[in-house]
């Protein structure tokens, strides 16, 4: 069946896709663009046809329409089902098959056919496997080295249930930049990602820098909870005591009536507020809105840390 191609003039508010599922609507200032367009049918096609997925379809994030439009996307690697449940997301769990050890090869050859020069590639979490799928991250990387030699890699990974020598083996394939997301804060961890812990994600981001005090690290906050704004400065507090160079914030948006309420919406103004006190923390730059998630902008963003990072080189003495 043929992919409809949908106008661009055409909008909807975020909360009208998911009305039906939620019974709550967003506020007015949450649009995203309907799903359409030229790119958007040639990356939907291409994925189909390499059996690979996209967190932009499996998390339903609001931004799929304008980078899809603008050629990028975000694969999603190790399947798609995660043996975690988290009470914000939409990707599938339970018991994953197998382990496709092709997948590093077709992720590197879409990423050429799409003439990719920054690419962003994440996971499900696989602690049924030893190395929780480090290896197939780093295969991931060496491919894309091979097939498209220009191209950035950014890469946000699971905590790998602790494993430090499988996150060695990400940071040693040397992306541009390694993000781990902390997402909310230490009193909501156990209610919004039952598996994780607060302190491991932190340690996570430690380590990268332990292993590789240039490597770029980069986190996320999803506001929206029931975090009070107290404690989204406790998490930046956190997250500038282990070096993280990057840090995005956005809203939650509930997936469907069987995940984790919506506490507050936070207004744009709210958000320029959070990116202005980031920046102040010591952050190389912060991404905060409504709609941005941790891969929005992800090239501005790796960008932004490379130009600190050269004036930091230049001002330092000789």
């Amino acid at each position: 069946m043929p992919i409809p191609v949908i106008q661009d003039n055409q909008v909807l508010s975020a909360i009208q896709t998911n009305e039906e599922h939620t019974g709550r609507r967003h506020p007015d200032w949450l649009k995203v663009r309907l799903p359409g367009g030229e790119n958007f049918v040639k990356i939907k096609s291409m994925m189909r046809t390499s059996g690979l997925h996209t967190v932009c379809e499996e998390a339903r994030c609001p931004n799929l329409a304008e980078c899809w439009r603008d050629g990028t996307a975000t694969f999603l690697i190790l399947g798609d089902v995660c043996t975690r449940w988290c009470g914000f997301c939409n990707i599938k769990h339970g018991k994953p098959n197998g382990l496709d050890m092709e997948e590093p090869k077709r992720v590197a050859q879409r990423t050429k056919d799409m003439g990719l020069d920054y690419v962003v590639i994440t996971s499900v979490n696989r602690d049924d496997l030893e190395d929780g799928g480090a290896g197939v991250f780093a295969g991931c990387i060496e491919e894309i080295r091979r097939a498209v030699p220009c191209c950035k890699i950014e890469l946000l990974i699971p905590d790998f249930d602790g494993n430090f020598e499988a996150l060695r083996t990400v940071v040693e394939a040397k992306p541009e930049v390694l993000a781990h997301n902390i997402e909310t804060s230490k009193r909501l961890h156990p209610f919004v990602r039952p598996k994780g812990r607060y302190e491991r994600a932190l340690e996570v981001l430690k380590k990268i820098k332990e292993f590789d005090k240039n490597m770029t690290t980069k986190s996320n906050i999803m506001a929206g909870l029931g975090e009070t704004e107290e404690e989204i400065m406790e998490i930046m507090r956190d997250l500038i005591s282990v070096d993280c160079d990057l840090l995005t914030i956005g809203q939650y948006l509930r997936p469907a009536k069987q995940y984790l309420p919506v506490k507050k919406y936070y207004h744009p103004s709210e958000f320029a507020r959070f990116r202005e006190i980031g920046m102040q923390f010591g952050f190389k730059h912060v991404e905060a809105g409504p709609l941005v998630r941790s891969s929005y902008h992800a090239k501005r963003q790796e960008n932004k840390a490379a130009l600190s990072r050269e004036l930091l080189l230049n001002t330092k003495p000789h």
